[in-house]
């Protein structure tokens, strides 16, 4: 048996009899269509359950690589070469493996569609309304950093042509609209053109910096700086690993929910991969003075080129989340019943009104934290430390409550998971104080303003 199916076998393993590990495995499935959180779909109009393996793992890449590759090459400037790689990957790692164990729960429990639904089987009533609050929250705050970004965006391209705050409102317009569509797979070629968008603009990017570059710049394999600050770039690299809030409501609208470790296995190969390249190379020649975003450092012109070839990953990501947002809060208050199915005045005036009053949030925290690096701190710190880390360890050692210390292998799981919940916890409290801080410090901070706040 090899090391991979063990970890598999492990992560869904809950009988204690006589029968093999592969039996033990197999999770239990819907006995009715009941438990499936978009019910029977046969006569519906509207069909969700349709999605591939690898339209969700495309999904899930134009998701994760957008924001958070933008801020990566000032985190390894911060830090210096060596640790941002080691945190990078080690990171990585960590959220494949807490990806895979998501999947497992999933499985196991075919209902649930969202982290309110898991939050219920942990803890009940308690646990959902907690669970659901922080959900929604997270991609809100997410879609407020879009919202916040295309403003920035927007000003670097019209040399700050009108206030900003025009521009935030005309880019969540834009978003709102993006998001309209209630499936998934109408979502699918949204995100193709979100990733083609962040991996043009990323080559771009780093070809016009080493192109305007007299030569490497000195870099640091580490560097020396204040905790706070080292901190505050390793919340910005936990951004770009906090895709995992809407596994669930992926898997759900998936046709084959078996086959999320092949979409998984997509999404961090290719995150991985671009985050350690462009991180590194664009330090590398862009030197410890790199903008964040990263496209600011591309020179005067090569600027606005990159952020004129970034406007659909800016807009299309921001758009996937406000789909996923809006689909918890959906399917939260249609479950059960046919309205999520049809095309009547009632189900799509319902869709349209989530949408709108999730933007407009979005619209205002964006305005209240106009600081791109700050802002996906506080995100990173206060919510992807858990949904990421802490609770994918909690959902694991809850599947295998009665065999934590059962065997060698059971035992080295379970140390590995309750290491993972404490590095949630750290990054949570540590996190939030060295955003905060940085907050309260900066001189940029000026909220509900129509100055420039392109670099």
């Amino acid at each position: 048996m090899t090391p991979a199916t063990d970890i598999k076998n492990d992560v869904g393993q809950t009988s204690s009899d006589s029968t093999t590990e592969a039996e033990n495995f197999k999770p239990s499935m819907p006995s009715n269509e009941a438990e499936d959180p978009f019910g029977n779909e046969e006569h519906g109009q509207i069909k969700y359950r349709v999605m591939s393996w690898w339209q969700c793992g495309i999904i899930m890449i134009a998701q994760n690589i957008s924001l958070g590759i933008l801020s990566l090459p000032s985190a390894v400037a911060t830090l210096g070469i060596a640790p941002a790689i080691i945190i990078l990957i080690g990171l990585s790692a960590i959220s494949w493996y807490t990806a895979f164990v998501i999947g497992q729960f999933k499985l196991r429990h075919p209902q649930i569609h969202s982290m309110a639904d898991a939050g219920e089987l942990l803890m009940g009533r308690i646990g959902r309304e907690l669970l659901g609050t922080g959900q929604l929250l997270l991609l809100v705050f997410i879609m407020a950093s879009h919202i916040l970004t295309f403003s920035v965006l927007m000003n670097t391209l019209t040399n700050h042509g009108t206030c900003t705050i025009v521009f935030a409102v005309v880019g969540t317009l834009v978003s709102f609209f993006g998001a309209l569509p209630r499936t998934m797979d109408r979502v699918y070629w949204i995100s193709v053109a979100s990733f083609a968008s962040i991996l043009a603009a990323t080559v771009v990017t780093m070809v016009a910096i080493g192109v305007q570059a007299t030569g490497p710049d000195p870099t640091e394999a580490t560097t020396e700086v204040s905790f706070q600050k080292a901190f505050l770039a390793v919340t910005n690299i936990v951004f770009a690993y906090i895709a995992h809030v809407a596994f669930f409501g992926y898997m759900s609208e998936m046709d084959e929910p078996r086959d999320f470790p092949k979409s998984l296995a997509l999404l961090q190969i290719v995150d991985t991969c671009m985050y350690v390249v462009t991180a590194v190379v664009i330090y590398r020649y862009a030197g410890p003075d790199v903008a964040s975003p990263a496209l600011s450092s591309a020179g005067s012109i090569m600027k606005k080129v990159t952020y004129g070839l970034s406007i659909p990953t800016v807009i299309f990501s921001g758009v996937v989340l406000g789909h996923v947002a809006g689909k918890y809060v959906y399917v939260r208050l249609f479950r059960g019943s046919n309205v999520m199915h049809q095309r009547s005045f009632a189900s799509i005036g319902a869709w349209v009104a989530i949408g709108a009053i999730l933007w407009v949030v979005a619209f205002v925290i964006a305005e209240s934290i106009p600081v791109f690096n700050d802002l996906l701190s506080l995100i990173s710190a206060l919510f992807g430390s858990w949904f990421s880390y802490g609770l994918p360890a909690v959902f694991w050692l809850t599947m295998n409550k009665k065999q934590l210390f059962s065997t060698p292998k059971k035992i080295l799981l379970t140390v590995l998971n309750v290491l993972i919940f404490g590095i949630a916890c750290a990054i949570c409290v540590l996190g939030l104080w060295a955003s905060g801080q940085s907050i309260s410090d900066s001189g940029k901070s000026a909220t509900w303003t129509c100055a420039n706040n392109a670099d």
